[in-house]
């Protein structure tokens, strides 16, 4: 069997498979946990949190945007329905945080989390691209409305 031939075996296997959509499910999933764990506790531990964000100088309206964003942006990337927006938002979201609050890279953790935020701003923005795949509220819209959405 020629590496061209094994080549096109594999791949064939893969869509039989449906790896592609499984692997967009786990990341979006992933990516969506973070948001909605970071957003419940934003909103379980509301004034703590409210207080440590106007100690950065982020005001209640700023802060409650934020808890909204998380967690609307965050089951819209894990439910797969508007992904592309939901990651779009949350990539913004986290090169605003990256560039606002993680650039004193004389410390090591906020370098730390400056790197994690771009990269999982990286990842957002490559979601955007991808879309959510089959296994998703966006793709069964997608099957049931071609020529609508999409």
């Amino acid at each position: 069997m020629t590496p061209t031939e094994l080549t096109t075996k594999l791949q064939t296997l893969a869509n039989r498979l449906h790896v592609k959509d499984i692997a967009l499910l786990a990341g979006r999933l992933l990516l969506s946990l973070l948001f909605l764990h970071e957003g419940v506790t934003l909103t379980t531990h509301f004034d703590a949190a409210a207080k440590a964000m106007a100690a950065q100088g982020v005001g209640l309206p700023l802060f409650v945007a934020t808890i909204a964003l998380q967690l609307g942006a965050g089951l819209s990337i894990g439910l797969g329905l508007l992904t592309r927006l939901g990651a779009v938002g949350l990539g913004l979201f986290c090169l605003a945080t990256a560039t606002l609050f993680h650039t004193n890279f004389a410390s090591q953790n906020e370098l730390l989390h400056f790197e994690k935020d771009l990269a999982i701003a990286g990842g957002m923005f490559v979601l955007a691209i991808a879309g959510a795949g089959r296994m998703s509220l966006d793709g069964l819209v997608v099957n049931a409305l071609p020529a609508v959405y999409g």
